[in-house]
């Protein structure tokens, strides 16, 4: 008995000291959390009311947690824990996506991870989780746009948990946005080298229209990755209507992230 005794209070204290790194859920229940305080008033404010609609229409949650450090924590391991211990997404549907964030520091690199509970996982892979956080978030997180990552993150897992787009057909435009850019630079060359070339040979006026844009960078501008997902966060006229609580939904491993 003793010896039981011994090993039950053994876990029991392992428990509380795993825990202690994890935020106490939020009363009353917030979507957006942010406890590195990286986000303006107005920017939690603006995300908050978007998942709030996003969860009411279709009873998916997705929460920011915002960390100042995760303590030599894994963020993965992290991310999956505090999903698990909130339950975040319904119970029934396991239709959570936690996204964890822990910005840079002079003394710790940055990281961001996406969790994807059991009911979601089919929707949002973990390499597609791995391009949201690599082309959508870290890129604007490197310039110290934490609201601008987090929207162009959000924008994404709503729009393929909506089914907007198939995870396929998120992953070849993230690759096409790739390839746009020899093409890009070939429009360069043209314009600025081999059509100079042409006009003083010919000493002939060349016009590419009425437009005071050089097509170059018009093409370019139509080439470039700019909300191809559909809206912005940027006006919102709804006001929310408070968020209802956490339903209990589980997590199985699914997810991705990256650092920089």
């Amino acid at each position: 008995m003793y010896k039981i005794f011994l090993i039950s209070l053994f876990f029991l204290i392992g428990f509380q000291i795993i825990a202690q790194d994890i935020p106490s859920r939020p009363n009353p229940p917030k979507l957006v959390n942010d406890y590195a305080s990286v986000l303006s008033r107005n920017e939690r404010s603006n995300l908050e009311i978007e998942l709030e609609n996003f969860a009411r229409e279709t009873s998916t949650q997705i929460v920011i947690v915002i960390i100042k450090s995760l303590e030599g924590n894994d963020i993965s391991d992290y991310a999956f824990r505090l999903g698990e211990n909130w339950g975040i997404g319904q119970d029934d549907k396991n239709n959570g996506v936690l996204i964890v964030l822990k910005p840079k520091t002079l003394n710790e690199k940055g990281e961001v991870f996406i969790a994807t509970g059991y009911g979601v996982e089919h929707l949002i892979p973990d390499a597609i989780a791995n391009q949201i956080t690599d082309f959508e978030m870290i890129p604007k997180f490197k310039q110290n746009d934490y609201y601008g990552g987090l929207v162009a993150g959000v924008k994404v897992v709503i729009d393929l948990t909506r089914e907007e787009y198939t995870a396929e057909a998120y992953s070849e435009h993230v690759k096409s946005r790739g390839k746009s850019k020899p093409f890009i630079f070939l429009i360069f060359i043209l314009f600025f080298v081999i059509i100079p070339l042409f006009r003083r040979r010919r000493g002939r006026h060349f016009s590419t229209g009425r437009s005071n844009l050089p097509l170059w960078i018009a093409l370019g501008m139509m080439g470039s990755h700019r909300s191809s997902h559909g809206g912005s966060f940027g006006n919102f006229t709804s006001g929310g209507g408070g968020f209802g609580g956490f339903g209990g939904g589980g997590f199985g491993g699914g997810g991705a992230g990256g650092s920089w």
